[in-house]
């Protein structure tokens, strides 16, 4: 089955890649410039698709022929319904490794998701560090507090950011913090939540952030008020306070471009070693009605390890199982125990 990694030039697009062919694959490596691709293509002999995702006869001509679409050129705001849109008119599955609410609502928005099973098409974003194993934390937790009316996902790590991840967290700089509540998304202020929490390595001081989950978890399992922690020391709590008197300026397009360039130039994302030592603990905590409280805590790989490893899991998956068209999120279709079959992953801990 032919199959493709689309943005294979960048940070993780590459380790993706890379591990592909470790592993006896040969995916298709594209993306929008044929000079940038061609070098990791040579060395690891494979075929490259060069072509823009705003010329969609291009990508048409680009997709045929291929079932799979890994998608991994952010920022996926911007990338991904045209690329979802290609996949839907070509038959192709498509992945993506998005951390972004507003993509995961569009992926999982009636019209993608009837048209997505008319035709076949599985669509699922979020199959790497974004969301899998949050979102399999979510749903262990719907299974052991099936009435549960409140659920709070995080995670604890000390990895850097990628260039991709990097512009994404920019883009949320002028919009402040993201929450569901009472089953719709609601833009609140940044810091206005704060508490501790053992992520899994001790009690750290944490602040709500707008983190895909608050979309996922929703569709993965239907509980109404989601918030997302990630541990911040006070004193940050306390400028993320004040940054919310300059939110609109952090959103106007100059300071966007400015600072997404900066990130381009700067950031490069963690090397091999980085990676091999900095785990990740991610945390969960579901509340019902009556005050009843269950707990799920797990031990992973790094973000970007576990990125690599459950993209390629789910897309050799999808190429060899048959699956109903639709719209999905990782644990919807490989369910919770997916994040405990990963390398490197420990097994739940519950409380």
């Amino acid at each position: 089955m032919q199959w493709m990694i689309y943005g294979a030039n960048g940070y993780t697009g590459e380790l993706i890649a890379r591990e592909a062919v470790r592993l006896g694959m040969q995916p298709i490596l594209a993306g929008r410039s044929r000079d940038k691709l061609q070098p990791l293509a040579s060395e690891l002999d494979l075929e490259t698709r060069a072509f823009s995702l705003n010329d969609k006869d291009a990508m048409q001509v680009a997709l045929h022929g291929v079932k799979l679409v890994l998608h991994c050129a952010g920022p996926f705001s911007a990338t991904s319904a045209p690329m979802i849109e290609g996949c839907l008119e070509t038959g192709a599955h498509y992945l993506d490794i998005s951390g972004e609410a507003p993509v995961f609502e569009h992926t999982h928005a009636a019209e993608q998701a009837s048209r997505a099973k008319e035709k076949g098409v599985v669509l699922c974003s979020g199959v790497g560090f974004d969301v899998i194993p949050t979102d399999c934390v979510a749903l262990k937790l719907k299974q052991l507090l099936p009435d549960a009316t409140h659920l709070s996902l995080g995670f604890d790590t000390s990895s850097g950011l990628s260039p991709g991840t990097s512009k994404t967290a920019i883009e949320g700089l002028g919009l402040g913090n993201l929450e569901r509540i009472d089953g719709k998304l609601v833009h609140t202020a940044m810091g206005k939540k704060h508490r501790e929490i053992d992520f899994g390595r001790g009690k750290r001081y944490a602040m709500a952030i707008p983190w895909g989950d608050v979309s996922t978890a929703y569709y993965t399992t239907g509980i109404p008020n989601i918030t997302t922690w990630f541990p911040m020391p006070k004193s940050m709590v306390i400028g993320a306070q004040m940054m919310n008197l300059v939110r609109p300026l952090m959103g106007a397009s100059w300071v966007q471009a400015l600072l997404k360039s900066l990130a381009g130039k700067y950031v490069k994302g963690p090397d091999e070693k980085a990676r091999e030592k900095l785990p990740t603990y991610v945390w969960g905590e579901a509340r019902n009605a009556a005050g009843d409280v269950k707990t799920v805590r797990i031990k992973t790989a790094n973000g970007y390890k576990l990125t690599v490893d459950g993209a390629l899991v789910i897309a050799v998956w999808l190429m060899n199982n048959e699956q109903s068209g639709g719209s999905y999120t990782p644990a919807m279709l490989l369910g919770a125990e997916l994040v405990e079959k990963l390398p490197e992953s420990d097994k739940f801990q519950v409380d």
